[in-house]
């Protein structure tokens, strides 16, 4: 290690952080003394300031490896922000440029540089390599060159000639989701010596674990439930295809709430927009593959929510661990149905390898176990990471506290969450409102977002590589005045107070002096406008759901959606007269909240789509006679003062 190296003092100036995280500080050590080690730390744990500050202090040129070209742009372009020199490697660049970095490399310029594993296995990078001043190798995702490992890569398996090929550098291994089988053979693999070895707990106080089997058309209703429950704060839903992933994102789009999507065979340019909008906050609901997620940097996420079974247990929680990264509350919500076993079970009985078919039978298995029993979750999923906690109940899942009251109200149902406390233990909060920021005034939050966006627009980078959420919150609560003042705010170190520090100084003076954001006025979805037009066709509802490519369910509550609020007139046509009273008459015996019961009151050839149609038209019918009620009421007071 470098004599007399202040890390405190190169933590605050450069990364504006004021104190080390758990583990962070003995993993920097080991790599300064020039000592091999294996790191297992929760996703958002801090895993790569652990390997960009010993980089800064060692003032050589630190390797690193991982299988994400996206990451490694976005590490870089946050290091340069820092006036950090990296650079990334990869096929997108062109051979000049390619050429450029390979001989700035070789003459030391770069603290940190990005490698995919497949152009390290390249003998001419290996050539090259051995003319660069290596201080250490970094293998991020160090869990994908086991097979045991759940994200096993062929190419991973080629790093284990590191040791060979450069065998005075120290390799560091660090991943979020290793169990005790694949760190041993990540150990073994990469041929570290004497390695210091860095476990984290796996249990996450501030996420908790809901697990719901879903029966057919219950799942979305839940869904619907949750995305309203969570009117601040990001969410990402995951879809076990391609397909889903679509029907989601209209599912959601229909119902009035923005959602993008991302999978691995949309074009990158349309990927990358996608993410980009999801990340600066201008739309809140991703929809993805398992394509999306390693390596996103975004602190708010307040619920992951799955829309089926994952593969493992182990890319449930590297998933799921995604939410409430800001150590704030956040919900993992896991709405399987049986179908997805089948599907599960069809992949796997594909496999050709043998030993890989049966090591996906054994995680299959583990994942059906989770999801079925009656163990807490946190403590399952502890167990399967080789932790063995001395509690026995964690107090912030469905097995240990029960389902929340919300998600048996949204069976049948797509009606907007009261605002009620649904638990009453630690773990509660209010729905509607899970993150509180006490002391933020929402507009000012609004309007240096809006700053921030139109900032990493002009740069072309990612909101967060601007100024991470937890900064902006930070600065909302403080509102400083002076650039001293801003350097006292987490995540703000000399470079990036340089960088923005006046610019945001003036974005609070001109929010003082009355400034705020535009609102953008609500549009109604292109599904909707399309339904409405074929209504006034004179289309049925049938003909719109062939037309439009939709289950007629997914068409009906649409319909009803938008005859509750008065863009769509009910047709007469839809629900005969006999049936249409017999609905209404249920609805005044047990009330129009929701649809379960009126459909227990009525015989059974009455549907669900003929109940949702009539009750629309009464809810809009209802909510008339409020509004006229209270005008009448507002009426009486103003000719009492007069």
């Amino acid at each position: 290690m470098p004599p007399e190296v202040d890390l405190l003092r190169v933590l605050r100036q450069n990364w504006g952080y004021s104190s080390f995280r758990p583990l962070q500080e003995r993993i920097v050590h080991s790599l300064l003394d020039g000592r091999d080690a294996c790191v297992v730390m929760p996703t958002g744990g801090g895993k790569s300031l652990c390997y960009q500050l010993p980089a800064l202090v060692l003032g050589k040129t630190a390797v690193v490896i991982s299988p994400l070209i996206a990451l490694m742009h976005d590490q870089t372009a946050q290091l340069e922000q820092m006036g950090v020199p990296a650079a990334v490697l990869n096929s997108s660049l062109t051979a000049a440029e390619q050429s450029r970095i390979v001989q700035k490399a070789r003459a030391g310029e770069y603290r940190l540089l990005y490698l995919s594993p497949e152009r390290l296995a390249r003998e001419d990078t290996v050539g090259w390599l051995r003319g660069v001043p290596v201080s250490f190798f970094a293998i991020d995702e160090a869990h994908c060159i086991s097979e045991w490992g759940h994200e096993f890569r062929p190419d991973y398996r080629q790093l284990s000639r590191l040791r060979t090929q450069f065998p005075d550098a120290p390799i560091a291994a660090f991943t979020a989701s290793a169990t005790r089988r694949v760190r041993h053979d990540i150990l073994q693999q990469l041929q570290l010596r004497q390695a210091d070895k860095y476990i984290a707990s796996f249990h996450r106080t501030n996420l908790t674990y809901v697990v719901k089997e879903c029966v057919a058309g219950e799942q979305m209703d839940v869904l619907l439930q949750a995305l309203r429950r969570h009117a601040d704060g990001s969410i990402i839903i995951y879809a076990p295809t391609i397909d889903r992933v679509g029907n989601t994102v209209d599912f959601l789009e229909e119902r009035g709430i923005a959602a993008v999507a991302y999978h691995g065979k949309m074009e990158a340019a349309t990927r990358k927009i996608n993410q980009e909008r999801w990340m600066s906050d201008e739309v809140r609901v991703l929809v993805g593959t398992i394509a999306f997620g390693l390596g996103i940097n975004k602190a708010t996420v307040r619920s992951v929510i799955h829309l089926s079974l994952p593969k493992s247990l182990e890319q449930y929680y590297q998933e799921a661990g995604r939410a409430g990264r800001d150590g704030k509350p956040a919900e993992c919500l896991l709405l399987w149905q049986r179908r997805d076993t089948a599907l599960l079970a069809y992949f796997i009985n594909k496999m050709t390898d043998a030993a890989e078919q049966q090591r996906s039978w054994q995680r299959y298995h583990e994942i059906l176990d989770f999801a079925e029993s009656r163990r807490c979750r946190h403590r399952q999923i502890c167990l399967h990471f080789g932790e063995t906690p001395k509690w026995k109940s964690c107090g912030a899942c469905d097995v240990c506290s029960g389902l929340p009251g919300w998600i048996s109200g949204a069976v049948e149902t797509a009606r907007p969450a009261r605002k009620t406390t649904v638990r009453t233990d630690s773990s509660s909060f209010q729905a509607g409102d899970l993150s509180p920021r006490d002391h933020i005034d929402p507009e000012l939050r609004e309007y240096l977002k809006e700053w921030r966006r139109n900032k990493a627009k002009q740069q072309g980078m990612p909101a967060y590589v601007v100024m991470h959420d937890t900064s902006l919150d930070e600065i909302c609560r403080v509102r400083p005045r002076s650039l001293a003042e801003l350097l006292n705010v987490t995540g703000f170190g000399d470079r990036k107070a340089e960088l923005y520090g006046r610019q945001i100084i003036e974005a609070l003076a001109q929010f003082r002096r009355g400034a705020r954001v535009r609102p953008v006025p609500e549009k109604m979805s292109r599904a909707a406008e399309e339904t409405i037009r074929l209504v006034s066709e004179g289309r049925s509802l049938e003909e719109i759901a062939t037309i439009r490519g939709r289950h007629l369910a997914s068409v009906i509550a649409l319909v009803a959606d938008l005859i509750e609020q008065g863009r769509l007139d009910f047709q007469a046509s839809w629900v005969g007269d006999e049936r249409r009273s017999g609905i209404e008459a249920a609805c005044a015996r047990v009330g129009l909240e929701q649809l379960r019961p009126i459909k227990d009151a009525l015989p059974p050839e009455i549907t669900f789509n003929d109940i949702r149609l009539v009750v629309a038209q009464l809810r809009r019918k209802q909510g008339i006679l409020l509004q006229s009620g209270f005008h009448e009421s507002v009426g009486t007071a103003d000719g009492a003062k007069s």
